[in-house]
């Protein structure tokens, strides 16, 4: 083998140890800078899965390391949570933040998940009215009404109208935690997040009507316009015109009263003048149509 030949290979190889060597120690510093770069912090984590609802105590928190930036929310007083209720599903080694529990004071349960400004208003249901068990908390439903109208018209029969649309459910019966694989439960009463005024609807409704849910896609929150359906549509094939909100149909329904025609009084005819001549002297005599004189 050519000697020359066997230096530059020699040569070569130690070039590419050396750049080896140096590569090898300035990924190894850029490490240890990377590591020495990141920091933790102490904030409050979860020691186990916490369920909706759920008081948290002490044997339910941690104050541990966690590294990077501290969470939204997040704080590193376990005096902070405690005694505060879980209105978000909680899992182990999770930090616990702001947004997932109740107010200070609150307490826990069902009372703790009603949003400020809201009500929980409980309808009573059956295995019909609650969709067949699948109403479970968490879902959306619409809310429909029947029954006779007292502005309507009698012959249309009973009528059913959509009264409220995109309503959560916050609890079916006692369980106020949420499915995830939304399995049916038979449920007696069924608890609907509303506002104060849907809540007084809801209420007269339930006791002068029969209410029905309806389930929707919870991702679908447009509102439909619906015209109602009354009874004798079912036997017209739709052909009925019904009352428009605020219309009265019996109102307009009936027919207009003929206009009364107006008789003039009597005309009350001349009396008949007799004159009567005495000598020189005129008299006049005057007599009605009854012949009686004046």
């Amino acid at each position: 083998m050519n000697k020359r030949f066997v230096g530059v290979l020699l040569f070569a190889f130690v070039v590419a140890l050396g750049f080896s060597t140096v590569f090898y120690r300035l990924l190894v510093h850029q490490s240890q800078t990377a590591n020495a770069a990141r920091t933790t912090v102490r904030i409050v984590l979860a020691t186990k899965d916490l369920d909706v609802g759920t008081i948290l105590k002490d044997e339910d928190v941690k104050v541990e390391d966690w590294p990077g930036a501290v969470p939204a929310g997040a704080t590193a007083r376990a005096q902070d949570v405690l005694g505060r209720g879980v209105t978000t599903a909680i899992y182990a080694r999770e930090p616990i933040i702001e947004s997932r529990l109740a107010p200070k004071g609150a307490g826990g349960g069902l009372a703790a998940m009603i949003p400020q400004g809201m009500r929980a208003v409980a309808i009573r249901v059956n295995e019909v009215v609650g969709v067949s068990g699948f109403v479970v908390s968490g879902m959306h439903v619409d809310v429909l009404i029947s029954g006779n109208s007292p502005s309507g018209n009698g012959n249309l029969g009973t009528l059913t109208k959509t009264m409220l649309q995109n309503i959560e459910v916050l609890s079916a019966g006692q369980d106020f935690k949420k499915d995830a694989e939304g399995k049916p439960v038979m449920v007696q009463v069924v608890n609907l997040l509303v506002t104060p005024e849907q809540a007084e609807q809801l209420s007269l409704a339930s006791n002068q009507t029969t209410i029905q849910l309806i389930l929707r896609n919870p991702l679908d929150r447009q509102t439909t316009q619906t015209p109602g359906a009354a009874m004798a549509q079912l036997f017209t094939g739709g052909k009925i015109k019904l009352p428009q909100p605020g219309e009265n149909a019996a109102v307009r329904t009936r027919p207009a009263p003929k206009p009364v025609a107006e008789h003039e009084p009597p005309k009350k005819e001349a009396p008949f003048v007799m004159e009567i001549l005495s000598g020189t002297k005129k008299a006049e005599a005057k007599f009605d149509n009854g012949g009686e004189g004046k």
